[in-house]
């Protein structure tokens, strides 16, 4: 049964989604609690035809359809959640270039002319997507710098050489030292690079943004509504649990953790937890640019302001175990963020108001996996695991509508499956 929770006056339904024999998030999440279900979408309910099904209505599935649709490609989406309410409205939504591997990391995995290639492409997909926002008319998003600080002194040389490469491949970076990071930004840290790409956005309602626009340009949309059972290698019939099928020459499976249950090897699973702060009423109490922090420590913290002048802070994650075993650490690990905050900002008044847990997925070189499998090339996998999920979703939308309309993208290797 779900637990109730008062704020405000207002009761809020604690709740789970059952992932398999897996939750996928619990607690409050605070983009949920905000926003509500601004869009609504009806199951399925009669036989259809289409070029293209896309399995799930994340971020990953909207920006699917979205390309797709601009292209005059027919597609349709279909969710068994209601849609945005998987990792979508647990996301703390920081969009960032950097991954979870640093540049210098990931030059010792592919040579530093590919690395940089990923580097240099993740800032490119930045401004895409803020271009996407504004075509949308989008407005709960804003553009921000990102601070990678050092969370002890012997992490300097590392940030140190982070920087010349970055630098190196032309990416908007500069290195500071503890007192410009103290007369900038208002704590004390050893040093840090500071990056000027950077957004922090609502991913929830974008993705609600992104299916409206879709079904403007044709597509169609379907929630509440699981695929129980898939036919066919060059054409395709979903059936779903509506008792409905939809018949198409494409699949792209953008759901997740739930895409990629049959892929073993792929994925490591890890818990991660989240506090939302209560409104600061002065937001000049807060660090200037309202710039997203994120640290050197493994694993690293990160923190974000609001448009209403709340502070979010993410990290604590660990191995995932099992749902019940990281549900019972939200508390605990609450207070560890919250002690973290105040190591930072000892002087600002933080009281946690909401607090979540989710199950996010990492890979052993912090990339995605897009793209089909042999044998199977009309099946298309989403995967944007890791902690740039929302940037990899824009990619992989932009490689797979590339396939599907027979446009080459010389970035698709890069993310194969067979890289």
């Amino acid at each position: 049964m779900p637990a109730e929770r008062i704020i405000n006056g207002v009761v809020f339904m604690v709740f789970r989604l059952k992932l398999f024999s897996m939750d996928l998030k619990t607690g409050m999440p605070y983009w949920l609690i905000k926003n509500g279900l601004p869009g609504h979408y009806p199951k399925l309910n009669e036989d259809l035809k289409t070029e293209v099904v896309i399995i799930g209505g994340g971020i990953s599935g909207a920006l699917a359809a979205y390309h797709l649709s601009k292209r005059g490609v027919s597609c349709v989406v279909l969710d068994r959640r209601t849609i945005g309410l998987g990792s979508t409205c647990a996301s703390t939504s920081l969009v960032q270039y950097e991954l979870d591997r640093t540049l210098y990391e990931l030059s010792s995995l592919f040579g530093e002319h590919k690395a940089a290639q990923v580097y240099v492409e993740a800032v490119e997909a930045v401004h895409k997507l803020d271009d996407i926002c504004e075509e949308l008319k989008f407005k709960n998003k804003e553009r921000c710098p990102s601070l990678y600080f050092a969370d002890k002194k012997s992490n300097v040389t590392l940030l140190q050489k982070e920087y010349a490469m970055r630098k190196k491949a032309g990416i908007d970076v500069s290195l500071l030292e503890d007192s410009e990071i103290r007369n900038r930004f208002g704590f004390s840290a050893p040093g840090a690079i500071e990056s000027a790409t950077g957004l922090s956005i609502d991913v929830y309602m974008l993705c609600h943004a992104l299916c409206n626009a879709s079904l403007k340009q044709g597509a169609k949309v379907y929630d509440r509504t699981e695929v129980i059972k898939t036919e066919g290698k060059n054409k395709f019939k979903i059936y779903t649990d509506t008792g409905f099928t939809v018949s198409c020459n494409y699949l792209v499976n953008a759901g997740g953790y739930e895409a990629g249950k049959n892929l073993k090897g792929i994925v490591k699973l890890c818990s991660t937890y989240a506090i939302a702060s209560e409104h600061f009423e002065d937001p000049s109490q807060l660090w200037p640019n309202r710039a997203m922090l994120w640290n050197t420590a493994k694993p690293y913290l990160y923190l974000r302001q609001t448009p209403d002048n709340r502070v979010i802070i993410g990290g604590r994650d660990e191995l995932f175990y099992q749902a019940e075993r990281r549900d019972d650490l939200i508390k605990r690990k609450s207070k560890l963020l919250e002690a973290d905050f105040y190591k930072i900002f000892p002087d600002l008044n933080f009281k946690s108001e909401f607090s979540w847990a989710g199950t996010f997925g990492v890979t052993k070189d912090s990339l995605p996996y897009i793209g089909s499998l042999k044998g199977n090339p009309r099946v298309y996998y989403s995967l944007g695991y890791g902690g740039n999920g929302i940037l990899f979703s824009l990619t992989s939308a932009e490689i797979i509508s590339d396939a599907i309309t027979g446009k080459k993208n010389n970035s698709a290797e890069l993310y194969s499956f067979y890289r």
